[in-house]
């Protein structure tokens, strides 16, 4: 892991292993065109849906140029092959009947495979959210990777990264939602900040029915959340806009990639709740308190 620490951020071929090693090892050349039928697709692709209008425009374009860029497989060994990158093109290829498509062979672990799928797929814009956050989720679990050095390896912030995997924690029908896009990510990140499940679900369906815009969700938050505030300990009056308490509420969830709470007393007192799930993100929350001393 250690020898790939910036890899993603360079790119596929920051990933894949020269070819000095399938040399050695005896194995196939690396450009090549072979039998479509070896080949199976890629097991960690993180794209789950490929649109089937964007599927046959590019099988009509095959068939009228031939594939220009191969795909990218690795050989399994046993005369078989597996997907690193191409999946469409692939797909499209099978659409108009070819039995060989051009290709180049390279050689990849499962990790590293894993690696080159996000980093294909991740700046697509029709990948959607829940399958970036299943991505991020998955590079974290199976490479033993932090927040932070996934934020180091893909090149993004690491409050985006936070604000992804969030999505995992709400429940299945709103990734559904998110899924068929049926609300945009500024939607889910302010149900997000509810904390019962009931009270998410009761919003994300009255986003649908109403057809309600990012910023009026946003508002129906900021109301629950003084009216909340209000039944347990007096919000100051006149100290500060309450509009004021949600930019920096937002903001401070954005750093430390959890829900932030505030909370005041009628003389003017109060605290910042920064809640935690697990041992490892207290030492996330707190490593991120320490650089601010830094």
């Amino acid at each position: 892991m250690a020898a790939k620490k910036n890899a993603l951020g360079r790119g596929l071929s920051a990933l894949i292993t020269d070819e000095e090693p399938r040399k050695r090892d005896n194995l196939p050349a690396g450009h090549d065109e072979i039998d479509i039928k070896l080949i199976e697709a890629n097991p960690f692709q993180p794209r789950t849906r490929f649109e089937e209008e964007s599927l046959q425009e590019l099988a009509a374009s095959i068939k009228e140029l031939g594939i220009i860029q191969p795909v990218i497989v690795r050989y399994r060994g046993d005369g078989r092959y597996q997907l690193i990158a191409g999946e469409r093109r692939f797909r499209a290829a099978g659409i108009v009947g070819m039995e060989t498509i051009p290709v180049f062979i390279r050689t990849a672990d499962d990790q590293a495979l894993l690696e080159m799928a996000l980093v294909e797929n991740i700046q697509r814009e029709d990948l959607d959210a829940i399958e970036i956050a299943i991505s991020y989720q998955r590079l974290m679990d199976e490479c033993t990777l932090t927040q932070e050095n996934l934020s180091e390896r893909v090149g993004k912030k690491r409050s985006t990264i936070a604000n992804y995997v969030r999505l995992l924690k709400l429940p299945a029908e709103i990734q559904l939602g998110i899924k068929h896009r049926q609300i945009s990510m500024g939607h889910a990140r302010s149900i997000i900040s509810i904390e019962d499940p009931s009270g998410q679900l009761e919003l994300y369906h009255k986003i649908i029915s109403h057809d309600l815009s990012v910023r009026k969700v946003e508002e129906l938050v900021r109301n629950r959340s003084e009216k909340k505030s209000e039944g347990k300990e007096p919000a100051v009056a006149g100290k500060q806009d309450p509009g004021e308490y949600g930019s920096l509420r937002n903001h401070l969830a954005d750093f430390f990639g959890t829900g932030v709470e505030f909370k005041r007393n009628e003389k003017g007192r109060g605290k910042i709740v920064i809640p935690f799930t697990s041992n490892e993100e207290l030492e996330r929350i707190v490593g991120l308190l320490d650089k601010l001393n830094t």
